[in-house]
């Protein structure tokens, strides 16, 4: 420990930490604007300046070590008059179009320009006019909003390892571009939306099909149908003030059918139509003595990723459907036929955290005779927006339950938005296969474990089944290397692309929050544990799906309905 002394009191900080660092650690609040905690710092923004005895120049407390019986002023007239002056240059080529900006009343530039007191424009710069790229199914991206601090790039580089976005340029030119400068839609993007909950200001934002959402639900003629993931269950609580992971799945279902939805479901249910389907995919390749691990792939920014950049691993992988892509395919297949709705008068919709999900819903594997499966995709975000337009007070409404049949009536299904959620629901259910019972306890407690890696195992006759659970695509990284040097050791593979799981996706309440997270995460293990249902197998629900549509999970009809294609892609890298 070395004492330092800020605005003459003295703290104790770690050797080796930043003045940031240290200063967070104590309470005491610097702004910064290219700072985040799990980034490498920069100091490119300039903003968390402070004044250090000694030197003449301020020092930028993000990458600045703190030195034994250092004495600081963070807020002194010379450091607030640094700030201010970083503010107006930023604004001065700055749009003025707050008013109808994604992130008005939630940009992190317009809050320091109020904290600082700066109300008037005092330094005119040079208005870019830059394009808007549109041509990402998920992303907008208006150049002009971007202040170049530089956390999208670092997020897409270091957590995310794509570096599909990067500084180009020079000078008063420098901007942020993708690989030869092509729009997003070209690039190696993975549509995970990291880079959207890092960006400040309105530079990234959700590509929105709000508006033409109007049309089917304005139109009588049309059945809309929607269907909601669990992580949006603990999710929009922070939208509107409501205690951080409340649960607000009949609220959801109330909200949904005020808004017009004529049919409510739970994507619960394709996920443990997904845990049938990938336990039976594991059975018949280890009845074959193939002992290569199963990769699961229900992660569609995971599934770009391999596309993208280990299609060697494209073998590995169980190509079962998304279980959003699972219920959409049944919503437009069975259930219109079952309730005898022309697939052309039935619209489709989803809502869930998972901004790559915009992505997968454009891909032609999920489209059958050219219809989607799934025609629109909101993120929470987006969702919160459409309660506030419909004028609706979600504190007013009484709970209301889902629509059957595709009502998760068990637990197995919600964990999928958790990291090592997914291998837990799924080794709960092998575990039955072989040994004929259930496990003991289902609360696979070293995959609820932080943490990028989780292993995990059950006892099976004649041994165990060693399973791994990857949270965040640089820690997949490291188990692609060991998979292409056949030096794995694991028998089933989970990856989700965003750390922590689903529920901690591209498309949730900005600004995220690792306390807020870990209160969502509770939450969902919380309404596992108060579960009388937590297997897919032992869910009987699923099981009376699988009787009405005439066929057993892991037969060619399932294989037909319930999995996709996966392949190698091309892009600019």
């Amino acid at each position: 420990m070395v004492r330092i002394e800020v605005n003459s009191r003295t703290i104790e900080a770690l050797k080796g930490q930043t003045i940031l660092e240290a200063l967070i650690n104590n309470g005491i609040q610097v702004p910064t604007l290219c700072s985040l905690p799990e980034l490498s710092p920069t100091g490119a923004c300039r903003m968390c300046v402070v004044e250090v005895e000694g030197m003449d120049k301020l020092v930028p407390a993000c990458s600045f070590p703190v030195k034994e019986k250092m004495k600081i002023k963070t807020h002194s007239g010379r450091v607030l008059q640094a700030r201010k002056m970083n503010v107006e240059l930023l604004l001065s080529s700055h749009p003025d179009d707050c008013l109808y900006c994604e992130r008005n009343g939630n940009c992190e530039l317009q809050k320091l320009a109020e904290d600082l007191n700066v109300r008037s424009r005092n330094i005119s710069g040079e208005r870019r006019g830059y394009k808007i790229d549109g041509s990402s199914s998920s992303i907008i991206r208006d150049p002009s909003k971007c202040i170049l601090c530089g956390r999208c790039v670092r997020i897409c580089e270091e957590i995310a390892g794509v570096a599909a976005i990067d500084f180009g340029r020079r000078g008063d030119r420098l901007k942020i571009v993708t690989a030869m400068n092509e729009p997003l839609d070209f690039s190696s993007c993975i549509d995970c939306g990291m880079c959207l909950l890092s960006c400040p200001t309105g530079a990234l934002a959700d590509k929105t099909s709000l508006q033409e959402l109007d049309r089917p639900l304005d139109d009588p003629a049309t059945k809309v149908a929607v269907q909601y993931t669990p992580e949006v269950v603990v999710s929009l609580a922070d939208e509107f003030g409501i205690r951080t992971g409340t649960d607000m799945q009949g609220i959801i279902n109330s909200v949904l059918r005020r808004i017009g939805f004529d049919y409510v479901f739970e994507t619960s249910s394709g996920a443990e139509i997904a845990v049938m389907e990938q336990s039976n995919a594991f059975l018949e390749r280890y009845g074959k003595n193939d002992h290569r691990p199963l990769i699961l792939s229900r992660c569609p920014a995971w599934v770009n990723y391999v596309e993208k950049f280990r299609p060697e691993l494209l073998s590995y992988m169980v190509p079962v459907r998304s279980p959003h892509q699972i219920i959409g395919r049944l919503i437009k297949g069975w259930f219109a036929e079952e309730n005898s709705i022309p697939v052309n008068r039935i619209c489709s919709v989803l809502i869930t955290n998972c901004s790559a999900a915009k992505h997968e819903a454009s891909r032609e594997e999920y489209y059958s005779d050219n219809v989607p499966d799934i025609d629109y995709v909101l993120t929470t975000r987006e969702f919160a927006r459409l309660i506030r337009l419909h004028g609706i007070n979600i504190h007013e409404l009484e709970h209301e339950d889902t629509d059957e049949p595709f009502q998760a009536k068990g637990s197995a299904g919600k964990l999928f938005s958790v990291a090592g959620g997914e291998l837990e629901a799924t080794l709960r259910t092998l575990y039955r296969h072989f040994n004929g019972k259930e496990l003991p306890d289902p609360r696979l407690g070293k995959l609820r474990k932080s943490g990028g890696i989780r292993e995990e195992s059950i006892v099976v006759p004649g041994g165990e089944i060693k399973a791994v659970a990857i949270s965040g695509l640089g820690n997949a990284a490291e188990i692609a290397k060991l998979i292409a040097d056949k030096e794995y050791n694991f028998d089933i593979i989970e990856v989700m692309a965003c750390g922590g799981g689903c529920i901690n996706g591209g498309g949730q309440p900005i600004p995220g929050d690792p306390e807020r997270l870990k209160a969502r995460i509770k939450t969902i293990y919380d309404a596992d544990k108060n579960s009388g249902i937590r297997t897919a197998h032992g869910n009987t629900a699923v099981n009376g799906l699988y009787d009405s549509l005439g066929f057993l999970p892991g037969s060619e009809e399932s294989r037909n309905k319930f999995f996709t294609h996966i392949k190698a892609v091309k892009v600019l890298k």
